[in-house]
């Protein structure tokens, strides 16, 4: 069960795809974790989302490893898929809970109320991708699986 899990083709493609949102959501994780980047680490951010956005406190504690075991999974592809499910879930979240009513885009001029959806549809669709997909080059999953 495991091996099929892991299991991923050699694809440099994947491999693109897993270090471009590895190192994208990374820094979105050590705010989240350590405060880096003037994060709030990590208490400040599950108060924040316990208090302030009404999150349930195991689901707050996903997103936080999400955003930053999840993107280290990523970038090294141990857990590809499961770090990927949760980016999914985090940008769906972000999503639905918050950049929805702003709409499409991002606010590249100041002139919204706040951030549209159009980095987290992104992120969801590369998740998705690799989800499916797997790791790919360079993996530690494929190593795991016996495959390189």
């Amino acid at each position: 069960m495991l091996k099929k899990i892991l299991a991923t083709e050699y694809s440099l493609t994947s491999l693109l795809l897993r270090l471009t949102l590895g190192i994208v959501m990374l820094p979105h994780g050590l705010q989240k974790t350590i405060g880096l980047f003037g994060g709030n680490g990590f208490s400040g951010t599950y108060g924040y989302f316990t208090t302030q956005m009404g999150m349930p406190g195991i689901v707050a504690l996903l997103v936080i490893l999400a955003e930053s075991l999840g993107a280290l999974g990523l970038i090294i592809g141990f857990g590809t898929r499961l770090g990927a499910l949760g980016v999914a879930a985090v940008m769906s979240g972000a999503i639905t809970m918050v950049h929805w009513q702003h709409g499409f885009f991002m606010n590249w001029a100041g002139k919204q109320a706040g951030e549209g959806f159009e980095y987290h549809l992104l992120a969801l669709g590369i998740a998705i991708v690799l989800m499916i997909k797997g790791g790919g080059a360079l993996s530690v999953d494929r190593l795991i699986a016996g495959e390189d």
